[in-house]
């Protein structure tokens, strides 16, 4: 019996999922993705897994521990999707886990990211994997796969998510942290500006609040609003494995004392920095010891916010910390690199972190 009209049939692409878009992104994104890639590396992109030898740690390595992390950028991104730039996210998604590997004492070895699209669009892909690649470059570690996600009705066009996974390894008995105790010194590293937390408070403050647009050029930072929002968090690991390793030039063989590394991240000082102390131990921050970079300051006179919310959302110019009992021959040897670092506070008996 004939009901009249003919079934329509229905494709994949009909329902929003795009396959030969999928196959052109992997290929945009194929010279980005091996220019990452370190001896270890086995196979090229597109296999079901990312493959990395770890013969050549056995080698290195006494006991080798692998250390993993994974993170995201949160809603940091809202503020890519405003501004319709999204080749530094991807630098944020890398540094984020990297950042956290390095402060047990790890060198990253490889990273695999996660991108979620509501339609895919290749060349937003090859822009933002672009970016994983240069936080990869910049890390000395290697981008061996990942999943790109298109996922129709899931987001508002032209908006996603990224996340990513982080691989390291560290000598046992190097991880951090190690024989921290009262009187070794706070070392701080600075930030490059807000990173990747509080951006939920961020944006209430410049555009609920203050009704700014990105595109507002804000002479105290000297560039648009945007662009000062989006600078991507600091990749620390090749300021900071030379001084796990054993130092640099005429401090080598002198150094080997750091003790403990903080990420500032979500929490800010009041909730990293314990992270690395033992039971018994406290901080003091000393406030004044390093340049608070004026974003912050503006966020702070836009949205009347408090010193201690100040400090317990935002790196406030500090992205991390080094804990170590010899704080001149640290921050000389980062000065022989060309690296700024600030004398901040001190390991302290007691609990939690005193901002004085």
């Amino acid at each position: 019996m004939s009901s009249g009209s003919e079934k329509r049939s229905v494709s994949y692409r009909d329902a929003g999922v795009d396959v030969d878009a999928g196959n052109r992104a992997v290929e945009e994104i194929r010279e980005a993705v091996r220019s990452t890639y370190r001896p270890e590396v086995v196979g090229d992109i597109g296999g079901f897994g990312g493959l990395f030898s770890f013969a050549a740690a056995r080698e290195k390595y006494r006991d080798p521990i692998l250390v993993s992390g994974t993170d995201g950028v949160g809603t940091k991104l809202k503020v890519a999707f405003m501004a319709n730039r999204h080749d530094t996210v991807g630098i944020d998604a890398v540094a984020m886990c990297v950042n956290d590997v390095l402060a047990q004492g790890a060198e990253p070895l490889f990273f695999l990211d996660y991108l979620a699209v509501g339609k895919l669009a290749p060349l937003q892909v090859k822009e933002i994997v672009s970016g994983v690649a240069a936080g990869c470059r910049e890390s000395g570690c290697a981008l061996i796969g990942g999943e790109t996600a298109e996922m129709p009705g899931f987001y508002a066009p032209g908006e996603y998510d990224i996340a990513g996974f982080c691989v390291g390894v560290a000598e046992r008995d190097a991880l951090l942290p190690r024989g921290v105790g009262p009187g070794d010194a706070l070392v701080g590293l600075p930030s490059s500006g807000l990173h990747s937390n509080g951006f939920s408070l961020v944006r209430k403050i410049f555009f609920d609040m203050a009704g700014m647009k990105v595109s507002d050029f804000v002479p105290a930072l000297s560039s648009t609003l945007g662009d000062a929002l989006l600078e991507p968090t600091r990749l620390y690991p090749r300021v900071v494995l030379p001084l796990l390793q054993g130092g640099h030039g005429q401090a080598k063989d002198r150094l080997g004392r750091v003790k403990g590394v903080v990420h500032v991240t979500g929490g800010g000082f009041r909730d990293n920095i314990p992270r690395a102390l033992p039971p018994g131990s406290g901080a003091r921050v000393r406030l004044g010891t390093w340049p608070v970079p004026e974003v912050f300051r503006l966020i702070q006179r836009l949205g009347d916010v408090p010193d201690p919310e100040m400090y317990a959302v935002f790196n406030m110019g500090i992205g991390m910390i080094l804990i170590t009992d010899d704080a001149d021959a640290v921050i000389n040897d980062l000065a022989s690199r060309g690296e700024r670092a600030f004398a901040i506070g001190e390991v302290i008996r007691g609990t939690g972190v005193e901002m004085n």
